[in-house]
């Protein structure tokens, strides 16, 4: 067989220059292009990850905004997370922080 003959049993309109060169574009951009598929896929799953992040930040927010309004209404709640979060103490008294003894 010649190449005339190998030419000519190819359609037509895969030889046509339009074709090709969309082709050859949409290779070059699925492929080779700095936002390929791959990055695409990469940047979507990062999206998704940040949205779950984004989630838990803001429900991690309302957890505080609702503890910050009960130790603001209440002294007595206010001295308990004083003593119990920063080992505050009154004066006179004698504070002891127990450590649990790590197991190995």
């Amino acid at each position: 067989m010649r190449v005339g003959e190998l030419f000519g049993r190819i359609p037509r309109f895969l030889r046509n220059f339009y074709f090709l060169t969309g082709l050859a574009f949409l290779i070059w951009m699925f492929l080779f292009d700095a936002n390929d598929l791959v990055r695409q896929y990469d940047m979507y799953a990062k999206w998704q990850e940040l949205q779950g992040d984004r989630e838990y930040y803001l429900r991690e927010i309302d957890k505080v905004k609702k503890d910050r309004a009960e130790l603001l209404s209440s002294p007595e709640l206010l001295e308990k997370f004083a003593r119990e979060k920063y080992i505050m103490k009154r004066p006179g008294e004698d504070v002891f922080v127990l450590v649990p003894q790590e197991e190995n």
